[in-house]
């Protein structure tokens, strides 16, 4: 395993000046944090996807900043050495700068070290009252996901080169407000190598190409526990699903034959025991089987 990741580190990884590529993947529980820090991942992002890997919503719009919060504390309490990011959901930086700063500063009570927040130079009269709190922040620009149903779905973006060249102006504006590093999510490569080459922070990328500064995946989608849909930029290294419906029915099997529990996984009586209800010899005992 390696050290504590700290902003400042990741904010200096930027392949061209020779930085390794970034690592950051999904975690929303101890468990997960735990394999996220044996993997030595460089960042770690409660995301709002947690709405529909974990919590089974067809879109991210469902989740809560209360939500976020509590699966950042369960992160957190595996004392992973990534860096966690905490995500900003849907409706937590809408309203006021106020409650944009209360909702950034949840999540850093929770244990997150940053935040992640969607949408371009729109986003920067809420992104600069939340680093004035000194809470640093990671773009999210592309295929944004709470912005679906403006999209009309989850589509590519940045397909005609008007919309480049303003993806490109939003990454640039973007990094001069103060973000440490910037998410691209579902855009053609060239794309991704375009915006990836016209800022100095780091850029992670999600169905973004070859040429961003790291990648990241959800959790569920690259183990292979989400089965029931596969976007082109996911590789399965995993099939937990699979792995977990054949070890619940082994169990299932072995509980019906009767195979389960054996002796050696049930607690004996002890002889004093046994004969004080009568049972001495008729069932092996702790000093018997030891």
């Amino acid at each position: 395993m390696g050290s504590q990741r700290t902003v400042p580190q990741v904010r200096a990884s930027k392949r061209r000046y020779g930085a390794d590529p970034l690592v950051m993947v999904t975690a929303y529980d101890a468990p997960s944090g735990r394999v996220a820090t044996e993997a030595d991942v460089d960042m770690i992002l409660v995301g709002d996807s947690l709405a529909m890997v974990v919590l089974g919503y067809n879109d991210t719009l469902h989740v809560t900043v209360e939500q976020i919060a509590y699966h950042v504390a369960a992160v957190c309490r595996s004392e992973p050495t990534a860096l966690v990011v905490g995500d900003m959901p849907w409706m937590s930086f809408h309203v006021s700068a106020v409650e944009t700063v209360r909702n950034a500063a949840t999540l850093v009570r929770a244990g997150a070290q940053c935040v992640k927040m969607e949408g371009g130079a729109k986003r920067i009269p809420m992104i600069k009252p939340i680093l004035d709190a000194e809470i640093p922040v990671v773009a999210h620009i592309g295929l944004t996901p709470q912005s679906a149903n403006v999209m009309g779905g989850f589509k590519i973006q940045a397909r005609e080169a008007a919309a480049v060249q303003t993806l490109v102006s939003d990454a640039t504006a973007l990094e001069e407000a103060g973000c440490f590093a910037m998410v691209i999510e579902g855009v053609p490569d060239v794309v991704g190598a375009m915006v990836t080459e016209a800022v100095s922070i780091p850029t992670i990328g999600i169905g973004a190409g070859v040429s961003t500064d790291g990648q990241v995946l959800v959790y569920h989608d690259l183990i292979g526990l989400e089965n029931r849909f596969k976007p082109r930029f996911v590789r399965r290294y995993g099939t937990a699903y699979e792995d977990q419906v054949a070890a619940l029915a082994a169990f299932a099997d072995d509980v019906r034959s009767g195979a389960f529990p054996s002796a050696d996984e049930s607690y004996q009586a002890t002889d004093e025991l046994a004969e004080a209800l009568g049972l001495y010899g008729s069932q092996p005992t702790e000093s018997e089987g030891s």
